[in-house]
């Protein structure tokens, strides 16, 4: 990360996590070669040169107090709000810390990419545009997701909108709105859409394990090529959106003409 001091916009990775996973509970301090899976993403995201900062938000409900203490042990601020309205979470993430510009990750992505969030976070100019992701049209395996976002767009959804469902997925509310927000996807140069690297399952977490007890020991700092050629070499451990459907929490819902 950076350490940027000159005053200029504040672009801060905010990183969404709670324990009560409907699928996979408390999977986000699940073990990863000894080390709970927040903090192997946090070593990964970490890396990523276009971030002043990283921030976690989480909620005030008693089953998030060991994730708090985890990520504040590690020198990470944490913000706490509300269990379900996690947009109002991030809107206090934004008054607390000063941020201009909100890079939001999901805390079940340890195979999170510096490389792909430089990438995004890069191609977000706020002259242009108002929010830029990869997810639009995803060509990036499941788990690479990256949004970027002004700060003071998500605080106009958060005092214009009372859908549950705009203030459970913060982002829709802006992408869902071509007509006011302008939006830009970024695309990988392969599509590589159909690769599952999230974890919401315990076979995901299994599949991420696998990839740690190969890759890691040899280069901590290994990346989507790395993980690409081992699946090359061992076609059998790999993970596709055949074993769970992408962004499945938001079937049914009206995303835009744009969001895969």
């Amino acid at each position: 990360m950076s350490d940027r001091k000159d005053g200029a916009m504040r672009t801060i990775g905010v990183l969404q996590a709670r324990m009560t996973s409907s699928r996979l509970p408390g999977k986000v301090l699940q073990p990863i070669l000894g080390a709970p899976m927040v903090l192997r993403q946090i070593e990964r995201v970490r890396r990523a040169t276009t971030l002043d900062g990283l921030v976690l938000a989480t909620s005030i409900d008693p089953t998030d107090d060991e994730l708090a203490d985890v990520v504040t042990a590690l020198g990470v601020p944490v913000v706490r709000g509300s269990l379900d309205d996690v947009l109002a979470r991030f809107v206090q993430a934004i008054d607390t810390h000063g941020i201009d510009v909100v890079v939001r990750l999901t805390a079940d992505c340890p195979l999170a990419s510096p490389v792909v969030v430089d990438r995004v976070v890069s191609a977000f100019d706020p002259e242009r545009v108002d929010y830029v992701s990869n997810t639009l049209q995803p060509t990036y395996p499941d788990g690479l997701d990256v949004e970027v976002v002004k700060a003071d767009v998500l605080r106009w959804v958060a005092a214009h909108s009372d859908d549950p469902h705009e203030r459970e997925h913060v982002t829709l509310g802006v992408y869902r709105r071509p007509d006011r927000f302008r939006v830009l996807n970024v695309s990988g140069e392969q599509d590589l859409s159909d690769l599952r690297w999230t974890v919401d399952t315990p076979d995901d977490l299994a599949f991420v394990r696998q990839v740690y007890e190969r890759l890691y020991p040899g280069d901590p700092a290994f990346d989507v090529d790395d993980i690409l050629d081992l699946l090359a070499q061992e076609p059998a451990l790999n993970r596709t959106t055949e074993h769970a459907a992408r962004n499945a929490a938001l079937d049914g819902l009206d995303t835009g003409a744009m969001h895969g």
